[in-house]
């Protein structure tokens, strides 16, 4: 059996392991206290996963996508097909991410050099790249929530529609508030990561919490307006014509990725914080669900109140739904503009409203914690220290989020770009796993390593390998194919908020770089660091018990790693 797996790794795999590396899941594993440490209470963890996925996804982001991808009718069929993609794609992704975190230690880039060689890590990067872009202008919508918790405790509230647009145009695009806020936005997150796993638990165990009590207090209240039943009504109400709309169930799908943070790599970092003890799996499934809950209820909060402010005043069902879809542009507004007008119509809304804006701020900046880890974590990766890692983020994703910051259209792109990569993110999971060798990975990483955690069937294993990768190729071709017939004079527009080309444009640069920036690594700057000139390489053996007569160097993952780099540059 023993012989069986080693053969099969050799086969699968370019990480050419000693038989004391990988042999037998946690046993084999790398140093399981982290280099880093881990979390010191489960209740942290918990905590700080959660913290990972709830945030201005579930508030500002889900009822927008929900409301853009509703019929006359309801919206009903976009919630649908939401479902059907958090067990269909979200949670099986997330458990890759779980899995090589934990085992590996490292980010997503070095994980695809250790799993699958060097030839590979543009992958990880692709992650990377996927989640600066996210994290850049998420940065931005984080400091309007910011702004909000002041701007509603000092100024009366907004009851009506038109007044609270004008406050929240007034604020994104007349007015350089949106840079200052970003910036603050980003120096928290920056401090929030500075020492490591510490302080992120810390972080997330108090601004967490908080966040859920105010959430489910706002939705309980929202059910108490007259007409609100309407909103809930509609919400949960089919418009089966939509089903047959290709962008609802792209948006379906991104909107999941983005909810749960499938695909962006960021439960790659947290889980380097992990022990075997820890139950990746039942996090997998437990957590997301948990979160698509919460965007739930947020929505929920949302479409009652708006049908119950505008059906108190009279207005039509068709013009509530318009309104709904056309709340700031790309309806970026939604949330900005209908919470404050809910909070109105109650005793103390102004301190009530202020308390929401920073539970959602903390919320908010909770996930930013992460993406900003993840991205710290990869320089880290690469021999530079914590704090000018965090130094550098921050710089970065404070320079490009300013364009975010003072440019709206901008902003929607990004959203609309790298949102929607979180299906080729997923995909690129999938390969990793595909390559590897799905059954060797579920074995070795998951079912044999963990402690006392659900066990991993095989069915994870036909959805990584046929069903996920299915999905991902029909979304794209659907999108691509649509966008053509739909947009004939629009959808090769580069420079268009929401089109096709856009998004061709941006992911295939992308790829070109991180691709030019691999093959200069694995062609021209391992051979110059090769550290070991007194080694033939010809003569290693792949069973690893003997690497020209020095030992050690087969069985330090460290040492070794350079060794299989060079061996697969070699060839």
């Amino acid at each position: 059996m023993d012989t069986e797996k080693s053969d099969h790794k050799d086969e699968k795999s370019p990480l050419l392991a000693s038989s004391q590396d990988f042999e037998k899941g946690r046993d084999a594993a790398p140093d399981e206290g982290g280099a880093d440490g881990t979390f010191k209470y489960k209740v942290g963890m918990i905590l700080s996963c959660v913290g990972c996925m709830v945030g201005t996804g579930n508030i500002w982001r889900f009822p927008r996508i929900a409301a853009n991808n509703s019929g006359e009718d309801g919206a009903l069929q976009f919630l649908i097909a939401w479902i059907i993609f958090l067990f269909m794609w979200s949670i099986p992704m997330l458990v890759i991410e779980y899995a090589v975190g934990r085992y590996i230690k490292k980010s997503p880039v070095e994980v695809y050099k250790q799993l699958l060689g060097p030839r590979n890590m543009w992958c990880g990067g692709w992650i990377l790249i996927v989640d600066l872009g996210i994290t850049c202008y998420y940065s931005v919508v984080l400091g309007w929530c910011f702004y909000y918790s002041i701007y509603t405790m000092a100024n009366p509230l907004p009851t009506d529609e038109a007044n609270s647009t004008a406050i929240f145009d007034s604020f994104t695009k007349e007015s350089y508030w949106p840079l200052l806020t970003h910036g603050v936005a980003t120096m928290l997150s920056g401090l929030a990561v500075l020492w490591g796993v510490k302080s992120i638990e810390l972080v997330n165990s108090v601004i967490v919490p908080v966040f859920l009590v105010l959430i489910l207090t706002t939705f309980i209240w929202s059910m108490t307006l007259e007409y609100a039943s309407d909103g809930i009504k509609y919400l949960f109400t089919p418009d089966w014509n939509v089903m047959s709309n290709p962008q609802m169930w792209i948006d379906a799908a991104s909107q999941n990725a983005w909810d749960t943070g499938a695909g962006m790599g960021l439960f790659v970092a947290y889980a380097g914080y992990m022990t075997a003890s820890n139950g990746i799996v039942r996090f997998s499934f437990l957590i997301p669900a948990c979160n698509n809950i919460v965007s739930l209820i947020c929505g929920m909060t949302t479409f009652a109140t708006v049908f119950a402010v505008q059906k108190q005043k009279g207005d039509t069902e068709t013009n509530i739904v318009d309104l709904l879809k056309n709340s700031g542009e790309a309806n970026t507004g939604l949330t900005f503009i209908w919470v404050p007008i809910l909070y109105s119509t109650m005793d103390f809304g102004r301190v009530l409203a202020a308390m929401f804006f920073l539970a959602l701020s903390f919320a908010g900046l909770s996930s930013m914690v992460a993406n900003v880890e993840l991205i710290t974590k990869t320089l880290l990766d690469f021999g530079v220290n914590r704090k000018l890692s965090v130094l550098f983020v921050s710089l970065i994703v404070f320079g490009f989020g300013c364009i975010s910051a003072t440019n709206m259209g901008f902003l929607v792109n990004q959203d609309f770009v790298w949102g929607f990569a979180l299906i080729i993110s997923g995909t690129i999971f999938q390969y990793l796993v595909i390559r590897y060798g799905s059954t060797v990975f579920r074995a070795t990483l998951i079912n044999e390593y963990s402690i006392r955690d659900w066990y991993l069937p095989r069915l994870w294993e036909w959805i990584v390998k046929y069903v996920a990768p299915v999905e991902a190729f029909i979304l794209l071709l659907w999108f691509t194919v649509n966008e053509i017939f739909e947009h004939p004079n629009d959808w090769y527009n580069v420079i268009s908020e929401e089109s096709l080309m856009t998004c061709v444009v941006q992911w295939l640069g992308v790829m070109l770089i991180l691709n030019i920036i691999n093959v200069f690594y694995v062609f021209c700057y391992l051979p110059r660091k090769m550290p070991y000139e007194n080694l033939d390489l010809g003569d290693k053996q792949h069973n690893g018990e003997l690497l020209n007569g020095k030992e050690e160097v087969a069985t330090k993952p460290d040492m070794y790693v350079d060794v299989a780099d060079f061996e697969e540059t070699k060839h």
